[in-house]
């Protein structure tokens, strides 16, 4: 593995990457409350025939961090990216997990230029999921989180007592028999850095997605299947115990996709990035050399 900072629209960010840069391209996109780190039990396996790329996102990690919600507005959040494949050059082929899937499914539909094909682990597009949500059913009741971390000074509490609820947020109805105390520590110094963690609950404050209080409908026209639209062929492998996202979270992807795949893993949940990294390294390799 190998670090280095990069310049993007004339903002530092930093990278990890694995893999002889002459090989295929994977851009690796973490989510919440991870950091570019967090791939490198995958990437370290899929190193030996691709060039993979972990950034640390806007707010997270060594990278850029601005203070204001305004600045993680989805589009700021997919432009850093587009400047990225600029940089390293592309297209590419991109990954993305949780809030990592986010950025992932908005470079697809705008730049798709720049996107080969799509591989999502555990996130969600925007038209299933504000769909799921707006029935005010389960899925509602699972992103009530996101409600809280909207709240002023919930960077406060997640810090308050080392991380403590920070820690219990991760690990709400999860297996994470995979993060050991060397692991805890690596997450706890990135969370540390100034003005992280308020980068990283600024996400949630400015998305657009609506969650309503569970019980509540909510009358919201769907998105557009066009304007939404997923052209390049399309992977998604599922951990079925995820607590956080669930599989009605997805109802109705096929309706936003030219070519779709679709891959459940049993044994694995929102953490299927550490908990079955043999398993996903090998459904992906599979998929990209048919």
């Amino acid at each position: 593995m190998r670090d280095r900072d990069i310049t993007l629209n004339g903002q530092d960010f930093h990278l990890r990457e694995w893999g002889d840069p002459a090989r295929p391209r994977l851009l690796f996109l973490h989510g919440f409350p991870e950091y570019g780190g967090a791939w490198a039990d995958l990437a370290g396996r899929l190193g030996d025939g691709f060039h993979c790329v972990a950034p640390d996102q806007r707010g997270y990690g060594r990278s850029y961090a601005p203070g204001d919600v305004e600045s993680y507005k989805v589009s700021h959040l997919v432009g850093d990216m587009v400047a990225l494949i600029e940089e390293i050059g592309g297209p590419v082929t991109v990954v993305g997990h949780d809030w990592g899937a986010a950025v992932a499914y908005g470079l697809a539909i705008g730049r798709p230029d720049l996107v080969s094909r799509l591989i999502i682990l555990n996130g969600v597009h925007p038209g299933p999921f504000q769909a799921a949500l707006a029935t005010g059913g389960a899925q509602a009741e699972a992103s009530q989180y996101m409600r809280s971390l909207r709240r002023e000074g919930s960077e406060d509490r997640l810090a308050a007592d080392g991380y403590a609820r920070l820690l219990g947020l991760f690990a709400e109805g999860m297996d994470m028999s995979w993060m050991t105390p060397d692991r805890q520590a690596d997450y706890i110094a990135e969370w540390s850095r100034p003005g992280r963690l308020t980068g990283m609950v600024n996400w949630y404050r400015a998305t657009p997605i609506v969650v309503p209080e569970p019980g509540r409908s909510l009358d919201l026209p769907p998105l557009s299947t066009d304007r939404f639209r997923v052209a390049m062929p399309h992977l998604l492998i599922w951990g079925l115990g995820d607590r956080a996202l669930l599989p009605e979270a997805t109802a109705g992807l096929e309706a936003y996709c030219d070519d779709l795949t679709r891959v459940d893993v049993p044994e694995a949940d929102h953490w299927i990035v550490h908990q079955a990294p043999d398993r996903v390294a090998a459904i992906i390799r599979d998929w990209l050399e048919r």
